[in-house]
């Protein structure tokens, strides 16, 4: 849309020396500046590598739902300016002295995660995404006081213990989703024990469920789209689905009663979950993976009549991150994408709002020159 096509007018940074008197390194990004105006242009400071840091040249980045929710705050959690993005692809251009796992010129992606404390029970599990002190790409105070500012942007500093190494066979753009929509739908996976022979239906088929689908798939499991239309069935298909159902039918959503043991509900929005839990075997369990800002009901009774359970999965770890792109790697999976510039993002967050995308939405930082 023309009104939100803004050009680059980059401000001049007078220093190289940040807070604190921190080596920066200048970087465009877009960034929100409140609740309702559109992204634009702006002028961003990353440090300098220090011993333990990786300094990335970004080229790609994807736009997940979870985005559009800080930059409406919907969580109240926001301070702006804000520059989202987690799903952060790109090349390596430095690295600090003590830097053993990464050097200069590789393919490298950062997710949603940028730092832990490192040594609490789930750190020590390899879980730093349930760490109490865990800090998140963008939106979150850093250890310096700071707010963590994301990936629509053409630089990032990250420690190396949370940058992931891409797989030299798979495009760029089309696996950076991956860091967020493809772990996100792996994990519980993986946590759920899927495999050949399970039985996996996924509800709703967008940016988090076209992965799941074709990870569920590439598992071994039968798969099942449920959607509130057939519109998607043949993209369905042909990521590997084997059944799909509408979720309005209710003969075909009766005859599949007690049929699933792993459903993924990906919907980011408020829905009725009941009939979905009806789909579950006994035993089964619904893991919720969208972001729903308000109260979605429970009820008990289909959940004791067959010990179901209903449960919620936040990304992965880094080891189980860096699995699941070794997996992609093997398997050949990557994500659906329509790549924009920079100067498209406001679009694309009007089209995301309306999921009016196949199936994720990525920026060429190449455009913020």
């Amino acid at each position: 849309m023309s009104c939100f096509r803004l050009a680059w007018r980059m401000p001049a940074l007078p220093t190289p020396f940040g807070k604190g008197g921190v080596i920066v390194t200048q970087a465009r990004s877009y960034a929100a500046f409140d609740s309702v105006s559109p992204l634009r242009p702006h002028a961003l400071e990353r440090r300098e590598p220090g011993p333990t840091d990786v300094a990335i040249d970004i080229q790609y980045c994807g736009i997940c739902h979870t985005d559009l929710h800080f930059v409406k705050n919907d969580l109240g959690l926001t301070k702006y300016p804000l520059v989202p993005g987690h799903e952060i692809v790109g090349v390596v251009t430095s690295v600090g002295d003590a830097v053993t796992r990464f050097r200069a010129g590789e393919r490298v992606g950062v997710g949603c995660l940028v730092n832990s404390c490192r040594h609490c029970p789930t750190c020590r599990d390899r879980e730093e995404q349930y760490c109490p002190s865990a800090i998140f790409t963008y939106a979150w105070p850093d250890r310096d006081g700071s707010i963590t500012q994301g990936g629509y942007a053409t630089k990032i500093t990250v420690d190396e213990a949370f940058v992931l190494r891409m797989p030299e066979n798979l495009a760029l753009e089309s696996s950076a989703p991956l860091l967020c929509a493809g772990i996100t739908t792996y994990s519980p996976l993986r946590t759920g024990g899927v495999g050949e022979g399970s039985r996996v239906a996924v509800i709703g088929l967008g940016g988090l469920g076209h992965m799941a689908v074709k990870l569920a798939a590439a598992s071994g499991a039968e798969v099942t789209v449920i959607s509130s239309s057939d519109r998607k069935k043949s993209d369905a298909v042909r990521m590997g689905a084997t059944d799909f159902l509408v979720a309005g039918n209710a003969e075909a959503m009766a005859a599949a009663a007690g049929r699933f043991n792993v459903i993924l509900n990906t919907i980011s929005a408020t829905h009725d979950i009941v009939a979905h839990i009806n789909l579950l075997s006994k035993d089964g369990t619904m893991v919720m993976l969208g972001l729903v800002t308000e109260p979605v009901a429970v009820p008990t009774v289909p959940l004791l009549f067959g010990r179901r359970r209903l449960a919620g999965s936040l990304i992965g770890g880094l080891a189980q991150t860096q699995e699941m792109l070794d997996f992609c790697r093997d398997k050949v999976i990557t994500a659906d994408v329509e790549v924009i510039p920079a100067e498209s993002i406001n679009e694309a967050y009007e089209r995301l709002g309306r999921s009016d995308v196949r199936y994720r939405f990525v920026i060429d930082t190449a455009t913020m020159q």
